[in-house]
């Protein structure tokens, strides 16, 4: 028992009729901070939502005030100690490889290992009340989930320094500034705002969705000339593999959008 619950009840999966998945880290007396369990069955659970072909978006979030305060200290030897290599029970490596969409709506602290998990998702949304904070250096835990190399690519290797090296929080708004989060909303919009993204998505083309998430990450790991050469081989595959029907289908899905009622432009 941990925390006056079950094991199989601190990594919650509900997934809905429309196609959205929702996984939530739900440990809030404790911040949701990670047991080793904890750890296996988050990563069960995006290996098994990978392989749903009802589950169309995933969406992450944390129970109380929290996101996920990282890796529960008390239990760190069994944690580190462990096989880590084993990437069956690693999350991030199962988020990695979800060929998915996941969205992260980070609804309070995401420290250190929950840093590293929001890092893994695709598209972060955060409330106003959203902290991310790197306790590595603090703690002396060497990174291992993607911090170290992740979030000096997406906020600069300066700032990246700043905040890996001092260990201070980063607030949700200098996220947001910073280009960490694409979306800041107040706590009580957060969910309503990722499921509002995740339909979005889930009205698009399904396969190309999932094709433009992996062009888009793996692109990442390239220089950009290379990476502009697996778009375009990528690219030619996929239209040598369209039959004349597929074409047909797009003209007329093109066709029934032009025609529909322009609306006037909202006021900024």
């Amino acid at each position: 028992m941990e925390d006056s619950q079950r094991s199989g009840d601190l990594i919650l999966v509900k997934k809905r009729e429309n196609g959205i998945a929702c996984i939530t880290i739900n440990r809030p007396k404790s911040m949701n901070s990670l047991t080793k369990s904890m750890i296996t069955d988050l990563a069960e659970a995006f290996k098994s939502l990978n392989g749903d072909t009802l589950v169309k978006v995933i969406i992450i979030t944390g129970a109380g005030r929290a996101f996920c305060s990282g890796v529960d200290l008390t239990a760190a030897q069994d944690v580190f100690k462990g096989d880590v290599k084993n990437m069956d029970t690693d999350p991030v490596y199962q988020m990695e490889h979800c060929r998915k969409p996941i969205i992260g709506a980070i609804n309070g602290y995401a420290v250190t290992a929950g840093f590293e998990i929001a890092l893994a998702c695709d598209i972060l949304i955060a409330s106003t009340d959203a902290k991310f904070i790197d306790t590595h250096s603090k703690f002396g835990i060497f990174p291992s989930w993607g911090l170290s190399q992740k979030l000096p690519r997406i906020i600069g290797v300066n700032r990246a320094r700043e905040v890996s090296l001092t260990a201070m929080p980063l607030n949700a708004q200098n996220a947001e500034k910073w280009g960490l989060v694409s979306r800041l909303v107040p706590p009580a919009e957060l969910m309503k705002t990722a499921e509002s993204i995740a339909e979005s998505i889930i009205g698009n083309h399904e396969d190309v969705v999932l094709r433009y998430k992996a062009v888009i990450n793996d692109g990442m790991k390239l220089a950009l000339g290379n990476a502009l050469e697996l778009e375009k081989k990528l690219a030619h595959s996929y239209y040598e593999g369209m039959h004349p029907e597929m074409f047909v289908k797009m003209q007329k899905f093109i066709s029934g959008q032009s025609s529909q009622k322009t609306r006037p432009p909202s006021k900024l």
